[in-house]
């Protein structure tokens, strides 16, 4: 079971790394730092690619019948996951709209 905390925290590392790049973009695009603003939602991006191979991963397994169960950091995983797509959306958004004002 261990191997498999580990391999969910990765999850939960990714996710949220992907959630504080996009507010430190949104942070900066207020600051008219547009060039960093991109750069650091490309950075969110690339987070939230390596969250979800590892998504994926355990869902190909579960295909080939490995039965990983759910437990509450599975849950929390993806809600941590799930939570860092809407801010990195919502990011993008922002900047958007920052770009428009100035």
């Amino acid at each position: 079971m261990l191997e498999n905390e580990e391999i969910i925290m990765g999850i939960i590392m990714h996710g949220g790394n992907a959630r504080s790049l996009s507010m430190r973009a949104m942070s900066a695009s207020k600051k008219s730092n547009f060039e960093e603003a991109d750069k650091l939602v490309e950075e969110a991006t690339e987070e939230l690619g390596k969250a979800h191979r590892i998504q994926t991963d355990l869902i190909q397994a579960e295909t080939r019948g490995e039965r990983t169960g759910v437990s509450l950091l599975m849950v929390h995983a993806q809600d941590h996951l799930m939570n860092a797509m809407t801010v990195k959306d919502l990011a993008l958004e922002i900047i958007s709209l920052n770009k428009k004002i100035n």
